[in-house]
């Protein structure tokens, strides 16, 4: 998501945007052009992140996953490989995934996203149970943490811009950190050094696994 619909959402969050002008919202976002407002207002509209009531004249923010009573609406935000890391980190998109409440008990959605997975280098990981294969969605929350709280998850990171998934390892002997697949195929580690961790980019960790039908 553009880092202007970001703060557009969090502006939202803490007052009706709906009152204020295009220019006014630029000035609390710092955005000096309105017509740069404008585009990124219509694309949270049409991704469902805002509503607009016109005849009371608000415009809110929907908090995914507070809808309705049975399913989480989980943002789909593009797609990481599980092999070399090709795929690019921007991200796009790609609508929302309805989870039963029920596979995601007591979950706050809102800091929860869904990547569809391509590649086979965790195709042995077993994360709930499940192996993490091509064409499944893995959903993960999104997080900012030390090499200690990473320590044997599963993680969604950008190496050299691309998005991969891994297994993330410390290393504190040799002063490294690891990100190692676990597939039928013989993928080498990603090698970290601890003082690179601070630029080195984790997105957040995997906490389930939606199955490709």
């Amino acid at each position: 998501m553009h880092k202007l619909q970001k703060k557009i959402l969090d502006l939202a969050s803490r007052k009706n945007i709906g009152s204020l002008t295009l220019r006014e919202i630029g000035e609390e976002i710092g955005a000096t052009h309105p017509q740069r407002v404008k585009h990124h207002l219509e694309q949270l509209f049409k991704k469902g992140f805002l509503k607009e009531n016109k005849e009371k004249n608000t415009i809110t923010r929907i908090e995914q996953g507070k809808e309705g009573e049975l399913f989480y609406s989980i943002p789909i935000l593009g797609s990481a490989n599980c092999g070399q890391a090709l795929t690019f980190a921007e991200e796009a998109y790609e609508g929302f995934l309805q989870v039963s409440k029920e596979i995601l008990p007591k979950q706050k959605n809102n800091k929860y996203f869904a990547v569809k997975v391509t590649g086979n280098s965790m195709n042995r990981a077993k994360i709930q149970g499940k192996q993490l294969e091509e064409g499944d969605y893995a959903i993960v929350k999104a997080s900012q943490g030390s090499p200690d709280f990473y320590n044997n998850k599963y993680v969604l990171s950008v190496i050299n811009g691309m998005a991969n998934i891994k297994k993330f390892k410390k290393d504190g002997k040799n002063q490294r950190l690891l990100l190692i697949s676990e597939s039928t195929k013989d993928y080498p580690p990603i090698v970290i050094h601890t003082e690179d961790f601070e630029d080195y980019l984790v997105n957040g960790h995997v906490v389930e696994v939606i199955k490709k039908p």
